[in-house]
């Protein structure tokens, strides 16, 4: 059977990409034919993949393509328009207003995707969360069938030597305080910063933040973190950036306490990671942190930076407690790898070949038309940017 995965964009080293790997391993272990049809791919991974507008050489009624929904994906609106049977699988969006006044395309691409989500309720055979809270957003949006297929992350990626500059730079007795993740709106990372300054002022002037994670896109947003650390007079607060697996295992190595605040996950990769190199994680109780720390770690549910901070204190200052609460995430990691991720996926994909096929919603007539003006477009706008930019501009709406 032709089980084939589409999505926008194959990342390396995020978790969705290093997910989409491991179905496919797990599709072709069982004999399935499977590829990854992407847009875009980063150039480590491009070998890997084929290009999404392939998919109609292997569309058929009976292929099962797994689609990893994207906000304004054009693989997506391909897959949608396609007769073949789809596992969807939703990764979340998060709400477009954390974006205001930061990001304006991200607010109109997030509420333009969501809506867009709404659609495949009709269109899909099964639709999958990464998370129990994932799956909930799926039935409550009107989707019929929905599962979990567990997030089962790997961690080779921090079974590398630490770097040594991290080590020597911050391994050094002073406290140091740990977010992983990216440097976006909903992690919430303001509030990490203002917990942080608590803490440095009222219990621990020796101490320092390490805030590691990408900001691309979000330099507006970072602007306005470095402006809050110089407002409140935090000191010793490093924003570090994408960083190397080797840095990232040497920021585990440094850290003391992992500290997250974040407002919206829909799984969250790095307190998992947190775990495994058995750093006590302190974390806000918002949407699946709860579910994905399983009972471990220590959640948090006041926005009042000294409360949180004198919680930060009692764990960073009590070698007891932080041997409790590693034991606790040493036993929620062992139930979280236990999880047969081969064994579900592969129950799924059987149980949507042998389903009846649901009624397909109805496409354009004038669908692939419609496609194929637009990739002229864009063709257009790449290799003859003069001749674009002479096209009559969008006329303007009197209101």
């Amino acid at each position: 059977m032709q089980v084939h995965q589409v999505l926008a964009t194959l990342g390396y080293g995020d978790a969705i990409g290093n997910e989409v790997l491991g179905i496919r391993d797990a599709l072709r272990g069982a004999g399935h034919a499977s590829d990854i049809f992407v847009e875009t791919a980063d150039p480590r991974l491009e070998a890997l993949t084929r290009d999404y507008r392939e998919l109609g050489d292997v569309s058929s009624p009976d292929t099962i393509l797994v689609h990893h929904f994207s906000i304004g994906s054009r693989a997506s609106r391909i897959a949608f328009a396609l007769p073949d049977r789809m596992v969807l699988v939703y990764h979340n969006i998060t709400p477009p207003e954390y974006f205001l006044d930061i990001h304006p395309l991200l607010v109109r691409q997030c509420f333009r995707g969501r809506r867009e989500l709404a659609a495949y309720a009709r269109r899909c055979d099964l639709a999958l969360g990464d998370s129990e809270f994932n799956r909930q957003e799926l039935e409550a949006m009107g989707f019929p069938r929905t599962g979990v297929l567990p997030v089962v992350p790997g961690f080779a990626h921090l079974d590398v030597p630490p770097d040594s500059r991290i080590l020597s730079q911050f391994d050094d007795g002073w406290t140091n305080v740990l977010f992983v993740g990216r440097v976006i709106p909903n992690k919430r990372i303001d509030q990490v910063i203002r917990i942080f300054a608590a803490y440095q002022r009222f219990f621990n002037p020796r101490s320092r933040l390490l805030i590691v994670g990408s900001h691309t896109s979000f330099e507006r947003y970072l602007a306005m973190l470095h402006g809050l650390v110089a407002r409140l007079g935090a000191r010793g607060v490093h924003f570090l950036g994408h960083v190397s697996n080797r840095e990232l295992t040497a920021c585990y190595d440094v850290a003391d306490v992992f500290l997250c605040a974040s407002e919206h996950e829909g799984f969250c990769v790095p307190l998992v990671e947190s775990f495994y190199k058995r750093v006590p994680v302190l974390a806000y109780a918002a949407t699946a942190v709860p579910v994905t720390l399983d009972g471990a770690g220590v959640l948090y549910s006041s926005t009042e930076p000294a409360h949180v901070a004198g919680l930060v204190d009692e764990v960073a200052s009590d070698p007891a407690l932080v041997d409790r609460i590693c034991e606790a995430q040493d036993a929620a990691l062992g139930r979280l790898l236990a999880k047969d991720f081969r064994g579900t996926l592969l129950g799924f994909v059987e149980g949507v070949a042998q389903a009846p096929r649901p009624e397909r919603p109805p496409v354009a007539d004038d669908f692939w038309e419609q496609v194929a003006s637009t990739e002229a477009y864009e063709e257009l706008q790449q290799y003859r940017p003069a001749a674009f930019h002479a096209l009559p501009k969008e006329p303007t709406r009197v209101v």
